[in-house]
């Protein structure tokens, strides 16, 4: 697969795990549920609630980094990030799917979140920086 594959191919599981990240903001209550005891408190509610909440928006402003990199052309055509963020966002959005159709625990998200959407941003920081600073590609 050369450069052309991979620019859908990144597109599209970049697409597939921002929607599942999206959808579990708006329905995170069996998420939140399943990671408390049995009987739980609405303060132990409120913070796993909002601790979920936290990540799953600071997920979403990763996204908007990377969509700026991978719009504005700076990592567009680049293989190397092109592999890495679909490899950890294909990995993420399978990730995300279970997430919510197994309803995991909250802790196992964080996973998730280190892996397939904090390294993918990293390295297109990494990008980003040597396009705009450094005027080089990788």
């Amino acid at each position: 697969m050369g450069v052309s594959g991979l620019v859908p191919a990144r597109f599209l599981t970049l697409t597939a795990h921002l929607i599942l990240v999206i959808v579990i903001l708006w329905s995170r209550e069996e998420n939140v549920k399943s990671c408390l005891p049995l009987t739980y408190t609405q303060d132990e509610y409120t913070f796993k609630d909002n601790q979920l909440i936290i990540g799953l928006s600071v997920a979403l402003g990763l996204f908007v980094l990377e969509l700026v990199g991978f719009f504005g052309g700076f990592s567009t055509f680049m293989p190397s990030q092109a592999m890495i963020s679909t490899a950890a966002h294909a990995s993420g959005a399978v990730a995300m799917s279970f997430f919510i159709f197994d309803l995991w625990e909250c802790d196992t998200y964080w996973w998730i979140f280190g892996f397939c959407s904090a390294f993918p941003a990293l390295t297109e920081i990494i990008v980003l920086l040597g396009v705009l600073v450094f005027h080089k590609g990788l």
